[in-house]
């Protein structure tokens, strides 16, 4: 059985295979089920009944309960990166189909944050009926305001402020390699644990990865970076409530805004109150 459930791994595909990511998951739980107590369970009841002697080579149950448990974590972490590119392939072709040099004055979000978030949320009570929560990190005192900003905030304007602005000269090589190095830090394809939190960070982490790769890929008009600064506002509303540290969800969508910003030749950003009633109204 350990076996048929891995061959679901096999294959991805580019869009995640036929394999319904409900099935991953169910499946994920139930080698896990089997592993903490189905396994001694059968095996016990069968010594039992049939007076099984120690004499005859039978396979031990740690073996059986390890095997058990490495399939389920392969289910998982499959279930995670094809959870993750579903998402990923909305916000690609959102990036690559839209001119951003010629873009209008931002007034709304663009409907595929929404779905972003609205998808995240569908995938959050799935996981959540099969996983327990997990263990996040304390949340800082401002993360729980509807209105919190990684734009808005005095340390980002004091980051953000003087880059933006065409009236200070910007070393682009310079921010360009300190953005790196911050990216780098990010491993995507981390482990995943057997619980909500971290499956949810394993997903959000892929979809914003794949935002900041197809950014970097792009010139943006004025308006372009005012409507990526509008963009990553709403997900910073939304997502960090669903990761293990909510800094991740900082980092990333800084980092998106920051890359739209050196690749826009007249970087000018958009207020942050702007930005925050934009978003409020949704």
């Amino acid at each position: 059985m350990c076996q048929t459930a891995q061959s679901f791994c096999d294959s991805p595909g580019e869009k995640g295979g036929a394999t319904p990511p409900a099935l991953l998951l169910l499946l994920s739980r139930l080698c896990l089920d089997y592993e903490t107590a189905t396994i001694s369970y059968i095996l016990t009841l069968t010594d039992e009944q049939f007076l099984v002697q120690d004499q005859f080579p039978v396979t031990p149950v740690s073996t059986l309960c390890a095997e058990a448990r490495e399939t389920a974590r392969r289910l998982l972490t499959h279930y995670v990166k094809v959870q993750g590119l579903v998402i990923s392939q909305m916000l690609r072709k959102s990036v690559e189909t839209r001119d951003w040099l010629s873009t209008l004055e931002p007034r709304n979000v663009r409907a595929v944050m929404k779905r972003v978030v609205e998808d995240t949320t569908a995938i959050d009570v799935q996981v959540g009926l099969l996983y327990e929560e997990g263990v996040r990190k304390a949340q800082s005192s401002d993360s729980s305001k509807r209105t919190f900003s990684v734009y808005s905030s005095s340390r980002q304007q004091g980051r953000y402020a003087p880059s933006y602005t065409p009236s200070a000269p910007m070393d682009t090589n310079l921010l360009s390699n300190i953005q790196k190095l911050f990216s780098e830090r990010i491993d995507v394809f981390s482990p995943v644990e057997f619980n909500k939190v971290s499956v949810l960070t394993g997903i959000i982490k892929i979809s914003l990865k794949t935002l900041l790769e197809c950014v970097r890929l792009r010139t943006f008009g004025r308006f372009g970076l005012q409507q990526v600064q509008v963009d990553c506002h709403f997900l910073q509303l939304y997502l960090w409530r669903f990761v293990a540290d909510e800094e991740l969800v900082h980092l990333l969508l800084d980092e998106v805004v920051a890359s739209a910003a050196l690749r826009c030749p007249d970087p000018v950003p958009m207020e942050p109150s702007v930005v925050e009633v934009i978003c409020e109204r949704g």
